[in-house]
């Protein structure tokens, strides 16, 4: 039976998806569908694809609606309010991070490696500051073949990154020079665009979602070591710097508390559920 409250949290991976420094992994985290999420990608092409599929339906759904709808909100947001937007992101981020150290009972599981691998994951996401365009670059038009090539392995490369939680696909079309192509093309309906970009992300999905499924079978606190490293770092790539204006200082004060509740919120949620559905 598909789980239509599914396409409320699609909708909430795809929105941080349109925001660069921004992770849908990161999301889904916060979510409590990570590894569920892992698991349906990996098992598309199984004989359970079924099972998969109608979980995966109502998230694509949610995705989806908010890609083709909310993608000119987002740009305005962006332009008009990028202070409170990242704020925002920065409280649901932090708030997330004291839930995934708990989930891997960190104080017994970690070991000195651990936090070493959780460093490296923190400078290396971290590090990408440094390389952060200061201009986007100008809308691409009257596409030629090689620039179809371009916006495939975008989308292949995005969507690598859109599954990795702190790590922004956004960002990668940012450094890639193609995202205001893409974000255009999305809030134009430009079908060819789009379908190229789908096709790259895809494929991307579906080989990324079987390194981690392996990564997380055999090397389980490790992963979530530099994963949580990645979320860490992810923070010093989101963080826009304080605004001047008293007003924008307050809105980003309040976006922040009202993301950091969210994660709270969503967390305790999931506990919940999860407790409910052991004692069954």
């Amino acid at each position: 039976m598909l789980q239509w409250r599914n396409i409320f949290k699609g909708m909430t991976m795809g929105i941080s998806d349109l925001i660069p420094g921004v992770s849908g992994g990161t999301i889904a985290l916060v979510l409590g569908i990570y590894q569920p999420l892992i698991a349906a990608i990996n098992g598309i092409f199984t004989k359970d694809w079924k099972k998969h599929l109608i979980f995966l339906i109502p998230l694509g759904l949610g995705i989806v609606l908010v890609l083709l709808s909310v993608s000119h909100l987002i740009e305005w947001l962006l332009v008009a309010y990028p202070q409170p937007t990242f704020f925002f992101f920065l409280g649901l981020i932090i708030g997330i991070i004291p839930t995934l150290l708990k989930d891997i009972n960190y104080k017994q599981s970690f070991k000195p490696i651990h936090y070493v691998l959780l460093a490296i994951g923190a400078i290396v996401v971290g590090a990408t500051i440094f390389v952060k365009e200061t201009e986007l670059a100008s809308i691409m038009s009257n596409l030629v073949w090689s620039d179809y090539v371009l916006l495939f392995f975008a989308g292949w490369l995005a969507s690598s990154a859109m599954i990795l939680p702190g790590i922004s696909g956004s960002f990668i079309f940012l450094l890639l020079g193609v995202y205001p192509t893409v974000i255009n093309a999305l809030s134009t309906f430009n079908l060819p665009i789009i379908l190229t970009v789908g096709a790259g992300v895809a494929i991307g999905l579906v080989l990324t979602s079987k390194l981690i499924t392996y990564l997380l079978a055999k090397f389980k606190t490790g992963t979530y070591a530099v994963m949580i490293g990645f979320i860490v770092g992810s923070i010093i790539v989101i963080y826009p710097g304080i605004a001047s204006d008293n007003y924008l200082f307050f809105i980003s004060i309040f976006a922040f508390c009202v993301g950091w509740i969210c994660a709270f919120l969503l967390s305790y949620f999931e506990g919940k559920k999860t407790l409910a559905n052991l004692s069954v």
